[in-house]
């Protein structure tokens, strides 16, 4: 029998994470002596606070080694109810809260309880690249709206309406975004939110991986909070990957209405069941002290993120509207620098760079550029980057 007999279609539809393949990549040549520098990775350079990894020894000691709840530790779903009822100003209990190992199988558990075949999720671009491979693997159609590199990704609302149909059942928000660092306005919100008040059978899925790390200047907001009347139509996804530095730990969370909790629950029980329990020990304490524990790490990407912007804005071939979140930068590439995945080739292959093509994320004319790392590596990278450039140019 051959493989290709033997996998399922909707197996056969699916592609590897293109930013991990980059990463794995440049590992590899580095392990072969190559001289490799990456701005590629969506990880940050800190290691995870002490405090959590304090608290999580302690659980281990203590014996919270066995199974746990489905839904996830009782405790840590009360805290990040907590959260969002205090912090994002979005009434939040228990029952609404569930425990997953990273936001990505959130995003999986609620889709695959939430989609059917044939309907449709419209995604604003550019987008995360795995919001499109999950809807297909839920057997939905992901159908992405364009924006501008040129007036900072702003999402065009009627044009936005402009692609709802019968079958539009949900319409994904990533802010801050990865990869472009935009964070919507309480305006774009508002509209997104009038709009949803004429469709009354479409949901929105906000994921807020990011939503400590912005500019000292810049205002996270829900869209749960604008529109409380919508709420049970909201679904937030969150987790402490980014902001806490525990990208390892695989541990993130969805809140929805209890009906979808319990059925994503149902999901998840039959498939990874409970989260690592002392993990979760660990990220019990970490919510807790959200976000005092990590403003040393908030203030650092924000320095190196001005500090990145203002680089690549003086490098000719490239052009970039600053942004105020996440740690990554979306410049644009002129057009004779070519298309982002030859680029991104030459880069690797020539100057030793690795950076992520913006193809991956829904805009061919754009690459993703990390500032998780330190000073030094930005401007050993920034230094390949320009050479490539002036070869080409």
């Amino acid at each position: 029998m051959k493989n290709y007999d033997v996998i399922s279609k909707r197996a056969l539809g699916l592609k590897p994470s293109l930013t991990l393949e980059i990463s794995a990549l440049a590992q590899s040549l580095k392990k072969e002596g190559k001289n490799i520098c990456s701005l590629s990775a969506g990880e940050p350079d800190y290691d995870t606070p002490d405090f959590i990894i304090e608290a999580t020894q302690k659980a281990l000691k203590d014996g919270f080694t066995r199974y746990g709840p489905a839904a996830g530790d009782s405790e840590l779903r009360e805290a990040i109810a907590n959260k969002f009822s205090n912090i994002n100003k979005i009434p939040t209990r228990l029952e609404n809260i569930l425990i997953t190992n990273g936001g990505k199988q959130a995003i999986f558990n609620l889709f695959q309880t939430i989609l059917n075949p044939g309907d449709e999720v419209l995604i604003p671009s550019p987008y995360w690249l795995s919001y499109p491979e999950i809807t297909r693997f839920a057997e939905a159609i992901p159908i992405p709206i364009e924006s501008s590199p040129v007036n900072g990704f702003i999402i065009d609302i009627e044009k936005l309406e402009k692609y709802i149909t019968k079958k539009t059942k949900l319409i994904i928000l990533n802010s801050p975004c990865n990869p472009t660092g935009r964070i919507l306005t309480i305006r774009e919100l508002e509209g997104i939110a009038k709009l949803l008040r004429k469709y009354p059978n479409i949901s929105i899925l906000s994921d807020e991986i990011y939503e400590f790390l912005i500019s000292e200047d810049a205002c996270h907001v829900s869209i749960a909070s604008v529109a409380p009347d919508l709420i049970d139509r909201v679904y937030i996804v969150n987790g402490f990957a980014k902001s806490w530095a525990m990208t390892g730990w695989r541990v993130g969370y969805l809140r929805a209405s209890n009906s979808v909790i319990k059925k994503c629950v149902a999901l998840q029980s039959q498939s990874t069941s409970n989260v690592c329990s002392f993990v979760q020990r660990g990220a019990l304490v970490a919510i807790q002290k959200e976000p005092s524990g990590i403003k040393y790490m908030i203030k650092s990407y924000n320095q190196r993120r001005k500090y990145l912007t203002k680089c690549i804005n003086n490098i000719e071939g490239l052009n970039l509207v600053p942004q105020d979140g996440a740690f990554y930068v979306f410049p644009k590439l002129d057009s004779n620098l070519g298309a982002s995945l030859n680029f991104c080739k030459k880069l690797l292959e020539e100057e030793g760079l690795a950076l992520v093509p913006g193809i991956a994320f829904g805009d061919d004319s754009c690459i993703r550029i990390s500032c998780s790392v330190s000073e030094e590596i930005i401007n050993d990278g920034l230094t390949r980057l320009q050479s490539a450039i002036d070869k080409i140019n």
